[in-house]
């Protein structure tokens, strides 16, 4: 099996190269970062998916700076909608299968309960719209084609949260994060796990992927802390409207997704945040 990656150089794309490369099957993968291929290039893409011939693509390629998209919103949709356009029309000619990493920011926040595969998108945000883009391209090309939604990734690569939190409490006795805004943490790593799963299955549709336990930015900061043995007590909690500089860009206040198709099929769920959590913080203690 050939699996092209597109973003391969990002913080997911980098940990999709490595478990698809130490997967007991040995696929052969080909790592495409930003540099190698621009997905908004529909020239380039159509090229570098005819030239490989992969049986899979995993598209993990965005522009994922949610306040930057606000002020840019052509490069949001050059690049997260028309570029799955590319792609979805690529794999349709060399007959691969595509899996879409899409993103919580799909719905407005203000939902009671958990969101469900099945519930209607309304994105508040350019980037979610230009996410939402991208998923309407890829339905409408490629039907067979899965669609994995996630949130609040953070991983041993690129900028996340938790290396945030940590740079924060090195540096300021105290730490202010929002409370109001629910959602589920997700690691790299085991998103990436679940991710060859579903690819190598070939299994189509929307999936809603993320690591389990519910929480705040509020309180995932204090886990953090308190992973790597520091006071969680230096946490406060503030509230959105709180935040200075205010953010360019609204934010869901609910964006926990339920990972329904996943429980249904009877697919076993990623661990609980705090397990990875953990995992990640002594890796990064290890790197210092």
């Amino acid at each position: 099996m050939r699996v092209l990656i597109t973003g391969a150089g990002g913080q997911l794309g980098r940990d999709l190269t490595t478990v698809f490369s130490e997967s007991p099957s040995r696929p052969e993968v080909v790592a495409a970062d930003r540099a190698r291929l621009d997905v908004a290039d529909r020239d380039a893409v159509l090229q570098a998916i005819t030239g490989t011939r992969p049986n899979v693509v995993i598209h993990a390629a965005a522009w994922t700076a949610v306040d930057a998209c606000e002020g840019d919103a052509d490069r949001a949709y050059r690049v997260n909608a028309l570029g799955s356009r590319h792609l979805a029309e690529g794999v349709a000619l060399v007959d691969a299968h595509l899996v879409y990493v899409s993103t919580d920011y799909v719905f407005d926040g203000r939902a009671e309960a958990p969101y469900r595969e099945w519930d209607q998108p309304n994105p508040v945000s350019v980037y979610g719209r230009s996410k939402l883009g991208g998923e309407l391209e890829v339905r409408a090309l490629r039907p067979t084609a899965a669609i994995v939604r996630t949130s609040w990734l953070s991983g041993a690569h690129g900028a996340n949260m938790v290396k945030t939190v940590l740079r924060l409490a090195h540096d300021q006795p105290e730490l202010r994060f929002v409370d109001d805004q629910h959602g589920c943490p997700t690691f790299t790593e085991d998103l990436a796990g679940m991710i060859m799963r579903l690819a190598t299955a070939r299994l189509p549709g929307v999936f809603h992927v993320t690591n389990q336990g519910a929480t705040t930015w509020y309180h995932f900061a204090r886990d953090v802390l308190r992973a790597a043995g520091l006071d969680p007590d230096r946490v406060m909690p503030i509230t959105t409207a709180e935040l200075q500089p205010p953010r360019p860009a609204p934010r869901p206040a609910n964006s926990v997704l339920d990972n329904a198709v996943l429980r249904y099929q009877g697919i076993p769920l990623l661990d609980d945040h705090r397990v990875p959590l953990e995992r990640l913080v002594k890796q990064l203690g290890t790197q210092r």
